[in-house]
Order: C-alpha cells, then sequence, then structure tokens
C-alpha cells in the first residue's frame, strides 16, 4: 500500500523552534516539509507557491499575523489547512482561530507525537480543538456554544462576536496600539474619522469588549500586534 505524503510547511520567526518542528516531522515518513517561512506574508506566497496540504502557522509574526495569514488562506480557498500554533492559549484565542478558517490549534508547548497526529487529523479534513476531533458539521456546533459561553450578555449590535477582523479592521487595531486617536488613524490611512470610528465599533464588538485601551491590550495579549511594532 502506497502511503499519501502530506506536504507541510513551517512558519515561524524563531529558527530553533523552526528546526525543532522540522526535526519531529523528519522522523514520520508519510510528511514531507516543504518549505518554512518567518512572516504572515511570506506564509501565503508559501501556501500560494507550494501548495501545501497543511500549514503550521504562529500566531505571533511580522507585518502580517497568523490569525491574518489563516482568514487568507481560508478566503483564498487555496486548500491549505492552517494549524495555528501559540503560546497565547485561551478560549478567546480559540475562538478567533477557528473563525479565521483554523482547522486546528495548538500551544506551542504542544508533545511531539501530538502535533504529529493533529496534522494528519487535519491534512484527512477533520478539525482538532483540544483533544477532540470533529467534522465540520461539529466544529460548526462547538463554535456557536463556544461564543454563546463566553461572550459579554445583552451585546448591542449586528456585528457577531469572534467574526475576524477585516484587514482594514486589523490595521486600525495595530495603530491603536501604538496610541494613535481616532483623527490621527484618519490621517494615517487617508480615511474619514467617522469611517475610523464605525470601524472601531465593529472592532470592539468583535472582539467583545467595551473600549479602545481594552483593544490595545486585547491585540497585545494574543500576539497579534508585537510591542516593537507598536513603536514605529
Amino acid at each position: 500500500m502506497i502511503m499519501e505524503t502530506i506536504g507541510v510547511i513551517i512558519v515561524d520567526d524563531h529558527p530553533l523552534f523552526r528546526e525543532g518542528v522540522r526535526n519531529i516531522l523528519a522522523a514520520e515518513e508519510d510528511i514531507q516539509v516543504l518549505g518554512e517561512a518567518t512572516t504572515g506574508d511570506q506564509a501565503l506566497q508559501s501556501v500560494r507557491e507550494l501548495r501545501p496540504r497543511v500549514a503550521l502557522i504562529d500566531v505571533n509574526l511580522p507585518n502580517l499575523n497568523g490569525i491574518q495569514a489563516t482568514r487568507q488562506i481560508t478566503a483564498e480557498r487555496l486548500n491549505t489547512s492552517v494549524v495555528l500554533l501559540t503560546a497565547y492559549d485561551d478560549v478567546e484565542q480559540v475562538l478567533h482561530a477557528f473563525s479565521a478558517g483554523a482547522s486546528a490549534y495548538c500551544s506551542k508547548d504542544v508533545q511531539a507525537g501530538k502535533l504529529v497526529d493533529v496534522i494528519r487529523q487535519v491534512a484527512r479534513g477533520f478539525y482538532v480543538v483540544g483533544d477532540q476531533v470533529f467534522d465540520q458539521t461539529g466544529l460548526e456546533q462547538w463554535l456557536t456554544r463556544g461564543v454563546e459561553t463566553v461572550r459579554r450578555p445583552h451585546m448591542e449590535g449586528e456585528v457577531e462576536a469572534f467574526t475576524p477582523l477585516s484587514p482594514r479592521e486589523m490595521e486600525i487595531l495595530q495603530f491603536v496600539t501604538r496610541g494613535l486617536s481616532n483623527k490621527e488613524i484618519a490621517g494615517k490611512l487617508g480615511i474619514s474619522h467617522q469611517t475610523v470610528k464605525n470601524h472601531m465599533t465593529a472592532i470592539l464588538h468583535k472582539l467583545d469588549i467595551e473600549d479602545r485601551t481594552q483593544a490595545a491590550v486585547y491585540a497585545l495579549r494574543h500576539g497579534w500586534v508585537r510591542l516593537q511594532d507598536t513603536r514605529k
């Protein structure tokens, strides 16, 4: 029986972490590392060019974070299952990951055997949440229950919590973490003050938080924006 090879790319800007993952996967006959990347932009380029079956992507990446990269890979229907890796492990991050289109979510201290098993599961079209394996319907049901459990009660507005931020919303959120006002953000982006306010309202609803200070803390706490990026 011929074993189908699972093509994988590794996306992380820490060389030692990439080397560790690469060495783990090299020991598996049915897994082949096709390439590596260090930024979110490179991740997208690698997926488009190499068409891996699975992409292992860190959330905390330069220029384009892992959540954004996952959202774009999903939007382009590139037929690559994304396993998001993160040191920022909480329920809200998990909800954001799967809402963006991830097939699995693992803490970066995941055991080697577990990571290999996750790769094989998502390559077969399944979704892995902790120790649970779901099909598409099961994942959707899990997501619905998860959002209902953690969201603030009586949230107003039509925008649902934990839906993915658009590229423009993420761009505005990055400016917020740098301490810019809505007026300053409008000037930077060449859009109206009211447009920025509308985006901020959507951001607060999607993150299920109450104000821009919480938004900045949320982005940094979840590794969506890097501290060094806020000083640009």
